[in-house]
């Protein structure tokens, strides 16, 4: 029984040294492919930026915006970290919002993931989850504003005539990206522990087929937490610039917004991870799911075929058609 034992834990031993290769060298693999597509990327769109486009143009357009407001740092700050945020996040969950009450255009609801849910939505639910993320949005997160814009001050490169350049910029897009992914994966995971779920995360997960408005629809605990802290860190160590930092909230609320929006829709980041965390609660609790394969917290759902159509969709015929459920069989 004891030599049983010791094959059992050497077994176990050479199981997770394994697992531990096989999560480097996907991850060496996603590293070396990203940072050759990074720097072309880089190459690529910065000699269109500067050559093909008006060379000045956003340099002389930062300078009109920034002379017209005579360099009011709070009212700068407030319109590009608050205003122009909330426009993006307000703009795309309208047009979403038309979709989930009236079913039309049916270009985009016949991309719905969970077929037959919010088919139409519940309108007093929905209206609950509009008040709330407004809620969030005027007394959570522009609180939160108020004190990274103290923060920003004191870093002196925030409010700067001149802008960063675009490769800067796209250095700290990644930044900001990995910081996301590490404090929400782990902030996340916090508030599922039972006792912080009952109180506080379990308002989120009211919803089990979600819409976009959704993605800001919770606690406001959780949305200091889970939801605010993860976006503004990455600019406050980097010291960004204002205009980086609009453009970082902004990509950050429709992002969000797309992961809980229920349509797969074409030439979009695919949504299908998070809705499946929506679904079934303990698995996929990331942004890139980088941390979820690391941790196993995404084992379920690379068995479904969620996990199959969890790709941009190239084309237009919806992925729950291409890659249907498997018949249910009968009992």
């Amino acid at each position: 029984m004891k030599r049983d034992s010791g094959y059992s834990t050497v077994a176990e031993q050479q199981k997770q040294e394994e697992k531990l290769w096989d999560a480097l060298k996907i991850s060496a693999y996603a590293f070396s492919t990203g940072l050759l597509m990074f720097t072309a990327l880089v190459n690529s769109v910065s000699w269109f930026m500067q050559d093909i486009t008006l060379g000045n143009f956003w340099q002389t357009t930062w300078l009109k915006f920034y002379n017209f407001f005579e360099g009011d740092e709070w009212t700068i700050f407030l319109l590009g970290a608050a205003l122009v945020p909330a426009l993006a996040f307000w703009g795309f969950n309208g047009i979403l919002m038309v979709a989930d009450i009236t079913g039309k255009p049916t270009f985009i609801t016949r991309y719905r993931i969970q077929l037959g849910k919010n088919d139409p939505v519940d309108t007093k639910k929905l209206c609950q989850a509009i008040y709330t993320a407004l809620g969030n949005q005027f007394f959570v997160s522009l609180p939160m504003l108020v004190a990274m814009f103290h923060v920003m001050k004191w870093w002196g490169n925030t409010f700067s005539k001149e802008l960063p350049t675009f490769q800067w910029f796209l250095v700290e897009l990644s930044i900001f990206i990995i910081i996301e992914e590490i404090l929400f994966y782990y902030t996340h995971r916090l508030v599922h522990h039972p006792v912080l779920y009952k109180h506080i995360h379990k308002k989120h997960h009211e919803w089990t087929a979600p819409v976009g408005v959704v993605s800001i629809y919770a606690h406001p605990v959780e949305h200091i937490l889970s939801n605010t802290l993860p976006v503004i860190t990455g600019p406050m160590v980097m010291g960004s610039h204002i205009v980086s930092i609009s453009v970082w909230f902004s990509l950050a609320l429709v992002t969000t917004s797309i992961s809980h929006c229920g349509y797969h829709l074409p030439f979009l980041p695919s949504p299908e991870f998070h809705d499946f965390h929506h679904l079934k609660f303990n698995q996929c609790y990331g942004v890139l799911g980088v941390l979820d394969y690391l941790h196993g917290t995404d084992r379920v759902f690379r068995q479904t075929k969620a996990f199959e159509r969890h790709k941009v969709l190239l084309g237009l015929t919806p992925l729950s058609e291409s890659i249907p459920e498997a018949p249910k069989r009968a009992e």
